[in-house]
């Protein structure tokens, strides 16, 4: 696993944070030591998912990136399902392959380049997964996806969420912010690091609170959220098409 130093050298302005190749070299890295729990996450995924997964049905990761949760999802499923992962990287999705060629992995799967700002095709899903994805999609496009999501959802589909969040009070959310940039310097990033990465998401990744993505997920058409993971600006999300 390649160390993830792209924000380890000065600029005088930060560009806009793109998942590039240079990034997706070192997105394994980058998200295990930028995520509190990363991996306990993604075993959370894998054992929500088989409980919901059905035979015949394919279970999709938006924004998939190079994989992770296929690899766990892989070792829970039924080889019956397909996986199918849209991500709008190219880099990523190259990254994504090899490490399920390398894992030999023998189920059906799809990967393809998609923007989930402008519509993308669901079906006959039992599964599907936003892990740390809804906060790049633009807000305009926030709720189209989610009513595309349910649409494409089986009865009794279910979304998993993982996601970045405001707290409900400022005080609360400055708190938190403090908190998580400790334990980025507990993972080695530097200051500036954690200063230009924070500067070069400014404008790319946009939080909502968790009470906001609950009631989205409703208007959605939702029946039913559970909380299943919280830390601090970090929750994750199961929720129940009827």
């Amino acid at each position: 696993m390649l160390k993830d130093e792209v924000f380890k050298e000065q600029t005088a302005k930060p560009a806009d944070f793109t998942f590039s190749k240079k990034v997706a070299d070192v997105f394994d890295d980058m998200v295990n030591r930028s995520v509190p729990f990363y991996g306990e996450m993604q075993r959370m995924i894998a054992e929500l998912a088989a409980n919901h997964a059905l035979d015949g049905t394919n279970v999709y990761d938006l924004g998939c990136s190079t994989g992770t949760s296929f690899l766990l999802m892989d070792q829970t499923i039924s080889k019956d399902i397909r996986f199918v992962g849209i991500d709008d990287s190219a880099d990523m999705l190259q990254k994504c392959k090899t490490k399920l060629d390398d894992a030999g992995i023998s189920r059906p799967y799809d990967l393809c380049v998609g923007d989930l700002n402008n519509g993308i095709e669901i079906k006959n899903a039992s599964v599907v997964i936003l892990c740390l994805t809804l906060q790049f999609v633009r807000p305009l496009y926030r709720e189209k996806l989610l009513k595309k999501i349910v649409d494409g959802l089986v009865d009794n589909g279910v979304l998993i969420i993982v996601e970045k969040i405001l707290a409900e009070e400022s005080q609360f959310n400055r708190d938190f912010i403090d908190y998580y940039y400790n334990y980025k310097r507990r993972q080695h990033y530097s200051e500036m690091e954690i200063s230009q990465k924070r500067e070069a998401l400014e404008n790319v990744l946009i939080p909502y609170k968790l009470s906001e993505n609950i009631l989205m997920l409703r208007e959605a058409g939702f029946s039913h959220c559970e909380i299943f993971f919280k830390w601090y600006n970090f929750s994750g999300l199961i929720a129940v098409k009827n």
